[in-house]
């Protein structure tokens, strides 16, 4: 199977269908794929290659999904990237990718300019939203349509992901495995059978249209997002369904609710409470005013990665009879799912049903018996696996394992699993941040703050956020204590490290605690932020 091939199938089964909607714009599959082939032409005459990296430095918007496909129609790699990144950021991303070509939005320009200077030239530089030369869509119209290729398989996806320590890194996925894997993963939850060809894919993508069962997707979260794109975007594609995209740049609730009764949306991915809660309020003044949203269309809702909430949860499930679907995983696959309706009421804490897959393993690799009380390390098993980590060998082994005959991936993540399958989840061993679905790495901040002029030493530690799920911390000892530490943390960051990562608390110390071997005092520096709070 290839992500790419069964589009055009799709496209050439139900062309007259919408596709993907952008604020105004409207594609039919028809104009979607001859779109995505001009677009692959252009990437072709500019020397991009099987196999070669294109980021795309976008917003959410309709030509990321283009930008995708076109890519991956002569076998290129598309990456993400994150929209918040500064200069320094992006050029370190391009680099470690090793990227040939780059998609980026106008508003962006000064960043891809200050990222340039040290990454070097690209063969294909695109800027979305600008007009004329070196224009996205000036490039797209002018082009002819690519001709269609044979691919294969084992053609390379990439996910950039922060992992759980260090810099980001290009998780990497035979396409062929993605795309079986996701197409099938997320239709179990609704009792379709899984497609085990492409045919059956795009007999099942017609048979849905047919039926009138098929999907309306909304991605609410972020396409640079591995839930936003694989759960929002690619699994409802191969699912024959419509993709919408909201227009603003920056989550509206309104905008959102506004959307799902105009479009009739009936499957939305979100990113927790970080999300649910300004729903949640955006309803309760829509019905205050005596104008409430009509959200009877909703059949689905997806999270993954942050905190969702039992009493979100519960409102929610009163605007509408749906299935909420709380995932847990990462970009290197999926571990377990909390599935909650008006039948199935939600569990309070961080209980989820393991995927068939998923074990527990000790600091020895030996398998955790379920039902035995003993923590250990959440190994997934799931046929959503990576093959590794680009260009990190060292890496790949750690994390991806074969024991007793199965590969697992290894993210760091700890539980404890009852007989029944059900995975208590403890937490992320790194100490990696999750604050409202980005990953934030203590070690990276860390070496940023000690760059300040100022700044002796410092610890970083995610705490807990009624929102966000974590939110970034610190504890600083200054050679002088500056009056407001946070503020001026704040503006000392600005422009050199992305906002999600700034602290949002600062606790100035005179000295950081640390062991005789140089180790930090994590316990210690957590209980000196919560007593600031």
């Amino acid at each position: 199977m290839h992500y790419a091939t069964i589009l055009e199938a799709i496209s050439d089964a139900l062309p007259e269908q919408e596709a993907l909607i952008f604020g105004q714009q409207r594609l039919t599959w028809a104009e979607l794929d001859r779109r995505a082939a001009r677009l692959a032409t252009v990437m072709s005459e500019a020397g991009i290659r099987s196999g070669d990296r294109i980021g795309l430095f976008l917003y959410n918007c309709s030509e990321y999904m283009e930008a995708m496909f076109a890519a991956m129609k002569i076998r290129a790699v598309p990456i993400n990237i994150n929209f918040r990144y500064t200069g320094p950021e992006l050029s370190y991303l391009l680099k470690d990718a090793g990227a040939r070509g780059l998609l980026y939005y106008e508003s962006l320009r000064t960043v891809v300019d200050e990222a340039l200077v040290d990454s070097g030239e690209l063969a294909l530089c695109l800027e979305v939203g600008t007009e004329g030369a070196g224009g996205y869509e000036t490039a797209v119209q002018a082009a002819p349509a690519a001709q269609r290729i044979a691919r294969e398989e084992s053609d390379a996806f990439m996910l950039y992901t922060g992992g759980t320590t260090g810099m980001p890194k290009g998780v990497v996925y035979e396409i062929g495995t993605m795309t079986a894997a996701l197409g099938n993963l997320i239709s179990k939850y609704f009792g379709l059978e899984d497609a085990l060809s492409p045919e059956a894919m795009v007999t099942r993508a017609i048979e849905l249209h047919r039926q009138q069962r098929s999907f309306v997707s909304l991605p609410a979260s972020p396409l640079m997002h591995t839930a936003g794109v694989m759960n929002g975007g690619i699994a409802m594609q191969l699912l024959g369904g419509r993709m919408v995209i909201l227009s603003g740049r920056s989550f509206d609730a309104d905008e959102l609710w506004t959307t799902v009764e105009k479009e009739k949306v009936n499957y939305m991915v979100i990113v927790g409470d970080a999300f649910a809660r300004p729903m949640l309020e955006a309803t309760d003044r829509a019905a205050e005013q005596g104008n409430p949203y009509q959200l009877d269309s909703l059949r689905a809702m997806v999270s993954s990665g942050v905190m969702w909430s039992a009493d979100s949860k519960r409102r929610l499930l009163e605007l509408a009879d749906m299935m909420l679907i709380d995932g847990m995983g990462a970009t290197e696959g999926p571990m377990a799912i909390q599935i909650t309706n008006r039948k199935i009421p939600p569990q309070e804490g961080a209980h989820f049903q393991a995927l068939p897959d998923t074990k527990l393993f000790d600091e020895n690799d030996c398998e955790i018996v379920a039902g035995s009380g003993q923590q250990g390390f959440i190994a997934i098993g799931s046929a959503l696996l990576p093959t590794g980590y680009f260009r990190d060998e060292e890496k790949t082994g750690k994390t991806f394992r074969v024991i007793n005959g199965h590969r697992y991936g290894f993210t760091g993540d700890m539980g404890v699993m009852d007989a029944d399958g059900s995975l208590v989840f403890l937490g992320r061993g790194s100490g990696c941040i999750n604050t409202a679905g980005e990953k934030v790495y203590p070690e990276e901040v860390e070496e940023f703050l000690k760059t300040l002029p100022g700044v002796d030493d410092c610890l970083v530690a995610g705490i807990p956020h009624e929102r966000f799920g974590q939110s970034v911390a610190a504890v600083i000892a200054f050679g002088q204590t500056p009056d407001e530490p946070k503020t001026w943390v704040g503006e000392a960051s600005s422009g050199r490290l992305a906002g999600y990562k700034v602290p949002r608390t600062v606790v100035a110390v005179d000295s950081i605690r640390r062991g005789p071997n140089g180790k930090p005092d994590l316990k210690w520096a957590r209980n000196t932020i919560l007593k600031e709070e």
